[in-house]
């Protein structure tokens, strides 16, 4: 896809909302601790590893990632070091207005060093197509594609000048079913059994169970945060 390229004036845009403690949700415990990245790893390309220092870092309590003026890289992803299989995952990401770098959360992945890719289902967080935002991609292995599209009505996608300037996304795996729900609207209810499950996902160890990554799009400037990252095993 050929993409226009545009110039913009930055502001620096942090609204503030209150913090979600994992201790008020019933089986929930925090991923992110607020000031480093104790349980996470970031994972790109030997090339990248100079830019990746600076891509994803803890910024007044939350994960930034942030290649704003640099997008010369590849795919650098931010990954838990514990593997999840079923789960309900809650987090709050926030993104400034005129932002064209595309983003996306991974669960049930794993990266390969070898490719640079983060393969596995992915849920879209896409700055400069909101109507995309919360829906399934799979990111390998085999052809990537959207596993879940469809046309969403009443979708709510907030940008930092909106209300709290803070979106709430809702991942929840369960089986061979993946839901996500985007400020409280569900975007997608896929089944993908059959599809997540064959023999090439099972091949891959990706599927059914892996890590959950936080995205940069190769290519593309990004400045998006995120926080209240917490989650229950089911």
């Amino acid at each position: 896809m050929k993409r226009v390229k545009t110039t913009f004036v930055w502001m620096a845009i942090l609204v503030s909302a209150p913090a979600i403690s994992a201790a008020g949700e019933d089986g929930f415990k925090s991923l992110f601790d607020g000031k480093t990245l104790n349980g996470w790893t970031v994972n790109c390309l030997p090339k990248d590893r100079q830019q990746a220092a600076t891509a994803w870092t803890v910024d007044q309590g939350t994960l930034l990632a942030n290649t704003m003026g640099h997008k010369d890289h590849f795919y650098i992803l931010l990954s838990t070091n514990q593997e999840y299989g079923d789960f309900v995952l809650r987090l709050r990401f926030q993104v400034e207005r005129g932002i064209t770098g595309n983003s996306g959360i991974q669960i049930r992945s794993r990266y390969n060093p070898e490719t640079g890719w983060m393969e596995g289902p992915q849920i879209d967080v896409n700055p400069p197509n909101p109507q995309l935002t919360g829906k399934l991609w799979n990111e390998g292995p085999g052809p990537h594609r959207w596993r879940s599209n469809e046309s969403i009505q009443g979708l709510k996608f907030f940008y930092a000048d909106e209300g709290d300037g803070w979106n709430e996304l809702e991942i929840s795996a369960h089986g061979m079913k993946i839901r996500s729900v985007l400020n409280g609207v569900t975007v997608v209810d896929y089944d993908g059994t059959g599809v997540l499950d064959d023999e090439l996902h099972k091949n891959h160890n990706v599927g059914t169970k892996g890590v959950i990554g936080l995205q940069i799009h190769s290519f593309h400037e990004l400045k998006l945060r995120f926080k209240d990252i917490r989650i229950k095993e089911l």
